[in-house]
């Protein structure tokens, strides 16, 4: 069998998070994206809508209808910002506070459950990686190159 690509095993590990986190949430008549946002709210001062979307890496539109849905399940609502009248600030409510607790505990579960399964060599090993890909991701430092061949050359001399 040929050798797993990196891009293959992070997006079949991703999917597998994923649709785990949406196993999870379903019980509770929720999904994953509900719980990442109510994770990505601040828990008191409420946080502007505008904040969201980067915060979570979620396009606008795809953001409104996970906030339309929250705030029909009665876990946000959305005020005005006092210092800025054009801006939104969304607020959890009591519920959605519950919601939070329960989507950090689900998140917390599965940490210390990898934890327990991985050594702590192992984890650091894995966060350098994934560290690494983003800033060759966020540095365009990808494609910019003429072939493959010169990138290793490039890494040979690092």
């Amino acid at each position: 069998m040929k050798d797993k690509t990196i891009d293959y095993i992070l997006r079949a590990t991703w999917q597998a998070v994923s649709r785990m986190y949406n196993e999870e949430a379903a019980k509770y008549d929720a999904t994953m994206a509900t719980g990442f946002a109510l994770l990505s709210m601040d828990k008191e001062e409420g946080t502007p809508s505008t904040a969201l979307g980067p915060r979570m890496g979620m396009e606008a539109t795809s953001l409104t209808r996970t906030l339309k849905s929250m705030e029909e399940k009665g876990l946000i609502v959305r005020k005005k910002n006092p210092s800025d009248g054009r801006g939104v600030l969304i607020y959890l409510t009591d519920f959605g506070k519950e919601k939070r607790d329960l989507s950090k505990n689900t998140v917390l579960k599965f940490n210390e459950t990898v934890r327990k399964h991985v050594s702590d060599e192992k984890l650091k090993h894995f966060i350098e990686v994934s560290e690494i890909i983003n800033e060759l991701i966020q540095d365009k430092n990808i494609f910019n190159h003429t072939s493959a061949s010169e990138l290793a050359k490039q890494t040979e001399n690092e």
